[in-house]
């Protein structure tokens, strides 16, 4: 399946006949025809280096969905899912395909969804070799190929093609659009590549619950030796991808996994993990899995060297590095597991409120679920000097075309059918907020989360955190006592008191948008604080 196929498709369905077509090339080929074309260089470990330009990082303002007969009425239309009108889809497509005409492309058939029930076959065209190898490396890799399909989705990525706003009706010369009609994702002036893995992870996050009543979800999954399944979601920075990486647990994937009836799938082939910083004593699994063929984006290295330096993130505090499954020593193959036994809720407050653990209702769930709470702390974003709470609905709200609520009450109705345990965890601050209190240490969480996996917390006594009514527990093996309890890390329990309640208000505050869809047994379950009218 890695090799280079002798027969080649005919494009000419797709508007892209008079291309010079590089069907299916094996990660050798595609690593070799990147550095003869300068796009990249070989690293020490035989990881290939590249930049991806202008865009080290996603666009949310410039993604579109078309506007149709199919998505009028369904897609949760506003800041996220931006309206893209039908016919200047087709004049821009256009143009995109006359841009490549009688150039080298590299086209690659793949699949997303180990769950063959689900899954879909789609054909990638990308201007650059190394947008193909992040093709080989995060899709599925079908076990047999045939060059006279017409797989169900498209996707055309094409990074040195810029859009005229005036006359293509873009916001600017970069652009990623979804036409759920043609099943034709359009990517263009971007050469970041996570605008083609979250462009399917949208697909997936309109057709999965909207069609087949699976529960689409940004979230990394695991699964021990006895089958538990267990899910963590948790937006950047909260340790999603380092807490699924457990040596003694099976990997079913690190980001996106779908929840039908009876099992949790990924969506994908491979990971794409965030590599700043990146040590093998901290990251052992992630750093491991950079070998031969790896992709590395907007990394430096050690100079006269060829050797990376994670440590320097000159270029973009979001270097990432993109591998096959089969590069992770425990990988489940397939990537299936069955429905979850736990599902952990994760967050970095870096206001030092929520507890470590804590343990809740389906409700809860569903509140915690739409809420999709973390906090931005200084030097994540220009400007930001103190922590910000920010809220992503279903951690994962810039990649939702249907509203919130309706991922929400799925997730409600598998928790209650399935007996699923939910636990909210805060990797974050403990003892004050960011710049007085500290982190939460990684080994504590890790210990925390082991023994919900292992029923350790099932017997043992709760007390609850007032404002939050959250249940937490009074002791966990290999974590001290103390630390269970919020305000008793803090050497100022009023201080701790005026905290909440500020945090308590901004998420009664965020709620707000969703008071209009008949979820006020949700709303109830948030902390008990009324906003000042």
């Amino acid at each position: 399946m890695n090799s280079m196929h002798n027969q080649v498709p005919d494009l000419g369905y797709l508007g892209l006949g008079n291309t010079q077509i590089l069907f299916q090339l094996n990660t050798a080929q595609l690593i070799e025809a990147a550095i003869k074309r300068n796009e990249g260089t070989l690293t020490e470990s035989g990881a290939l280096a590249i930049d991806t330009g202008e865009f080290t990082g996603r666009s949310p303002k410039d993604r579109f969905i078309v506007a149709d007969e199919l998505t009028t009425n369904s897609v949760w239309w506003g800041d996220i899912n931006i309206k893209f009108d039908a016919d200047k889809f087709d004049k821009l497509y256009n143009k995109v395909t006359a841009y490549l005409a009688n150039k080298e492309i590299f086209v690659r058939d793949s699949c997303a969804c180990a769950n063959e029930k689900y899954h879909i076959d789609i054909r990638v065209v990308t201007e650059t070799a190394y947008q193909n190898l992040f093709v080989h490396h995060l899709f599925i890799r079908p076990e047999v190929i045939n060059a006279d399909n017409h797989p169900e989705w498209t996707i055309i990525a094409a990074p040195g093609f810029m859009a005229d706003p005036e006359l293509d009706g873009t916001r600017q010369n970069n652009f990623s659009i979804i036409n759920f009609s043609k099943k034709i994702i359009l990517i263009g002036g971007t050469g970041y590549t996570g605008e083609i893995k979250k462009g399917i992870f949208s697909v997936l996050n309109f057709i999965l619950p909207h069609d087949k009543k699976v529960l689409s979800m940004h979230c990394s999954a695991n699964a021990g030796s006895k089958g538990d399944t267990a899910i963590f979601f948790g937006l950047s920075g909260t340790g999603k991808t380092t807490l699924s990486a457990d040596p003694e647990r099976g990997l079913i994937g690190d980001d996106e996994h779908g929840w039908s009836n009876y099992t949790i799938f990924n969506f994908e082939g491979g990971c794409y993990a965030k590599c700043a910083g990146l040590t093998a004593e901290k990251e052992p699994q992630i750093f491991n899995a950079i070998q031969y063929g790896a992709l590395l984006e907007n990394v430096n290295f050690v100079p006269g060297t060829r050797r990376v330096n994670f440590s320097n993130i000159d270029k973009t505090e979001n270097t990432r590095v993109a591998y096959p499954l089969y590069n992770v020593t425990n990988a489940v193959t397939p990537s299936i597991g069955a429905s979850p036994k736990n599902i952990f809720f994760l967050t970095a407050d870096a206001f030092g409120i929520l507890p470590p653990i804590s343990k809740l209702t389906p409700e809860q769930a569903m509140y915690h679920f739409i809420s999709g709470y973390t906090a931005k702390i200084a030097g994540t974003e220009a400007g930001i000097t103190q922590p910000v709470a920010t809220f992503s609905a279903c951690f994962g709200e810039a990649f939702l075309p249907l509203h919130p609520v309706e991922y929400a009450k799925l997730l409600g109705q598998k928790i209650k059918d399935h007996q699923v345990n939910v636990w909210l965890v805060n990797t974050g601050w403990t003892g004050g907020s960011y710049g007085t209190g500290s982190r939460m240490k990684l080994s504590f969480t890790r210990a925390m989360i082991t023994a919900a996996l292992n029923g350790e917390l099932e017997n043992v006594n709760y007390q609850t955190l007032p404002i939050f009514n959250l249940a937490m527990p009074v002791s966990c093996p290999n974590v001290p006592d103390h630390i269970l309890d919020p305000k008793k890390t803090w050497p100022d329990a009023e201080s701790y008191d005026d905290a909440a309640n500020n945090l308590a208000l901004a998420f009664v505050k965020n709620f707000e948008k969703y008071t209009n869809y008949n979820i006020a047994e949700i709303a109830n379950e948030g902390p008990g604080v009324t906003l000042a009218v």
